[in-house]
């Protein structure tokens, strides 16, 4: 197969999106070589998440402070498909308007952070994910990435765990990222902010003028 520019898929609530979510995004696009021209990552507000409580932040906002937070990194494009529909979003479906999208050979992987795999189990229709994308998994160090997996989502990350690097193949592995996330909760840093508590290396200046300005999270 001839090399094929590669997507990207980065979903979250982002309420609001933060200098960790953005750090997780640059090791995907570091560790898997995602440095072409063609190249690109899809940061993805969610809509209405099925597993979470609604956003605090209403969707424009959502998508402002994403904006901000991505201003000026290489391959990284905002795409608010799920902030326009109104019911359920669920990965499964994204995925597959996306596939539809870039055809049938171009890789897509879909980053995800470790604690994320202790419930994929959980999420709709979460066997058919891998027959769209790879996975690439945002890890602790020194974590045990299969402890307290359900065994069958085990099962998938035995038989398809690879090293990371430029995606050859469309779908169907999982890339274990080696820069793992940072420890920074969403919901400890809306408190900050409503304690007007110091936010310093957690957001991008621009999102916290932003969130100063519109009085959000108070």
């Amino acid at each position: 197969m001839p090399d094929s520019r590669v997507v990207g898929v980065f979903g979250g609530t982002f309420d609001p999106m933060h200098l960790a979510h953005l750090r997780i995004v640059k090791a995907l696009r570091d560790e898997l070589g995602l440095v072409r021209a063609d190249d690109e990552i899809r940061i993805i507000p969610t809509g209405l998440p099925p597993h979470r409580q609604l956003a605090m932040a209403s969707n424009e906002d959502r998508r402002q402070m994403c904006l901000l937070t991505m201003d000026g990194e290489p391959g990284l494009v905002l795409d608010d498909r799920e902030l326009k529909r109104a019911r359920f979003c669920y990965t499964v479906e994204t995925l597959a308007e996306l596939r539809a999208e870039v055809g049938k050979e171009t890789p897509l992987v879909f980053l995800l952070g470790g604690d994320s795999l202790t419930h994929f189990h959980t999420w709709h229709d979460w066997r058919h994910i891998l027959d769209l994308a790879h996975l690439a998994v945002a890890a602790r160090p020194g974590a045990d990435l299969a402890h307290g997996l359900h065994p069958a989502v085990a099962q998938l990350l035995t038989e398809n765990a690879e090293k990371p690097s430029r995606p050859r193949l469309s779908h169907g592995k999982i890339y274990v990222l080696s820069t793992p996330p940072e420890d920074i909760s969403a919901t400890d840093l809306r408190m900050r902010l409503k304690n007007g508590a110091s936010t310093e290396g957690l957001l991008a200046e621009p999102v916290r003028r932003f969130i100063l300005d519109n009085r959000l999270y108070q």
